[in-house]
């Protein structure tokens, strides 16, 4: 027997969401998928949080640094990463949530969602051409970092537990690998 799931798009996702249904429920919309999101324990809660911070001094006003916010994606998708850096658009955002263009790059922080934030969200990330993700994989330490989107998958994937990374939008700047995996 095969299964076959009813896809939503993300009008009906977003009226379901009106209706009050979704209330009291973490989920989010993955290729027309509404997919539970896992609870945050509180080493992901202090991680990305404390990143978040630390990414918002170093960015300034150059970019935004959006803390468990949706961002919209044109396959259907409508994910909420632990951390979104994305253009200041003011407010514009009070009508849309981020699109593509205007995401510098998402990071999320997975303990019982790693397989999810590697093997799926990559992907739906890198089908709309979002040029840099990272995974902090919160079981082992590592900062997984995803670039160059190629026909629905990252051509590059590099792991760091330590020195610095400059992310694509801002080459300029050096982030500490330490400060986003232990902060």
């Amino acid at each position: 027997m095969t299964l076959t799931t009813a896809k939503w798009t993300l009008e009906e996702y977003h009226r379901l969401a009106e209706t009050g249904i979704l209330d009291n429920r973490r989920v989010e919309l993955l290729k027309g998928d509404i997919v539970e999101m896992a609870s945050e324990g509180e080493p992901h809660a202090y991680s990305s949080d404390e990143a978040g911070e630390y990414l918002t001094g170093l960015l300034s006003e150059r970019a935004k640094v959006r803390h468990n916010h949706p961002v919209t994606l044109p396959n259907d998708s409508e994910p909420e990463p632990d951390l979104a850096i994305v253009q200041r658009l003011g407010r514009e955002y009070r009508s849309h949530h981020p699109y593509p263009q205007n995401i510098f790059w998402l990071i999320e922080y997975a303990n019982s969602s790693l397989d999810k934030d590697l093997k799926v969200k990559s992907k739906v990330y890198a089908e709309v051409g979002i040029s840099e993700y990272w995974v902090i994989n919160l079981k082992s330490m590592e900062l997984v970092v995803f670039r160059d989107p190629q026909n629905g998958d990252y051509a590059s994937k590099t792991i760091l537990t330590s020195g610095t990374i400059q992310p694509l939008a801002f080459s300029d700047i050096d982030i500490s690998v330490d400060r986003i995996l232990n902060p």
